[in-house]
């Protein structure tokens, strides 16, 4: 298996902590360690620094570089410009098939979610591996929720294929997204509905072929880069767009496996999930103090060092840094985004 971690978003929910400079995958928030570093810590569990890859933009793999020194430069994949999910996933199998290695199978790795235990991550790539050696399907991962969880997309367990109680294989009966909350709240708690937790395993040669025929438009300008012509005018070609528009098509084809995760799935996508990771692991945000008057389960951070105060305020969150100050109660932050919207679009 060949782990690609991905990464190259500014984490616009995570503002105003996260930045186009300094996006939320590289700050400290994993007992004093980005993203990053952790998911590089667990893959050097199984793999040497020549067996793992990056693929990123030219500004955070300087970033990457200096956090994690064993990363080897020439195992960077760089991405000329950001076009979403889609056209980069297309990217790094194209990279690793002009690179010889069109037959092996890879793993994405995004790298701004945590898994826990390592060991059960790790024995979850085993898996994958042997799926994308055995079959030209799209592999992808999931888990059963006990709530509905927002901002996810959902896949629906079909027949199983293999496995036991700690690792099991399903087909995919069905690919929900996320707008469609009424067959969502329909499925919860009935042990069928997966949220999609992506992971996606394949070679490179199935993923393009997947590609070739989903997404015509996307695999051209891939061949081309292929095939050596000028990185930057073909992979401007590709409109932006998101890796389900080929995964979710290939669901519905019937082409599609995904693997019940044995390990937990933390989404570091919004201040609230970020607050309950820490709560879960007893960390505590940075901060020069903090005082809550009439009040609790605030989540308080201030990146200067300032005592943070509130008073007769619950679930709240408070972010101090250089860019601004963020106040938001905690079922708000994933609107976040929408405050950058205006930020950028000078509307302040």
């Amino acid at each position: 298996m060949i782990p690609v971690i991905i990464c190259g978003g500014v984490g616009a929910k995570m503002w105003p902590l996260s930045t186009p400079t300094l996006p939320k995958h590289f700050l400290p928030f994993v007992d004093g360690k980005s993203l990053f570093q952790a998911n590089w810590e667990t893959l050097r569990k199984k793999f040497s620094p020549e067996e793992i890859y990056l693929q990123t933009n030219s500004s955070q793999a300087k970033v990457a570089h200096s956090q994690v020194s064993e990363l080897r430069k020439e195992n960077i994949f760089i991405e000329p410009e950001t076009r979403n999910q889609g056209p980069a996933t297309g990217l790094a199998a194209a990279f690793l098939k002009k690179a010889g290695r069109g037959d092996e199978p890879f793993m994405l790795v995004q790298v701004d979610d945590l898994r826990q235990p390592e060991e059960e991550f790790i024995k979850f790539i085993d898996v994958a591996e042997n799926l994308a050696k055995t079959t030209n399907k799209y592999v992808t991962a999931g888990f059963v929720p006990d709530r509905i969880v927002l901002g996810v997309d959902y896949l629906v367990k079909g027949k199983l294929i293999s496995g036991d109680d700690r690792i099991q294989v399903y087909e995919i009966a069905d690919y929900l997204d996320r707008s469609e909350s009424a067959k969502i709240q329909e499925l919860i708690g009935s042990g069928s509905l997966l949220v999609h937790t992506n992971h996606t395993a394949m070679t490179p040669n199935n993923l393009l072929a997947m590609y070739q025929k989903f997404r015509p438009d996307w695999y051209n300008p891939l061949l081309a880069i292929i095939n050596g012509e000028d990185l930057d005018i073909e992979y401007s070609k590709m409109n932006r767009g998101t890796l389900e528009e080929v995964s979710k098509l290939s669901h519905f084809a019937n082409e599609s496996l995904v693997i019940l995760q044995p390990f937990k799935w933390t989404d570091f996508g919004t201040w609230e999930f970020v607050d309950k990771f820490f709560r879960e692991n007893n960390y505590f945000a940075k901060n020069g103090g903090q005082v809550q008057l009439d009040g609790e389960n605030n989540f308080l951070w201030s990146d200067s060092g300032k005592i943070v105060a509130t008073i007769g305020m619950s679930d709240i969150v408070v972010i101090e840094s250089e860019e601004g100050i963020l106040i938001s109660k905690k079922t708000e932050s994933g609107n976040v985004g929408q405050v950058v919207e205006r930020i950028n679009a000078g509307d302040i």
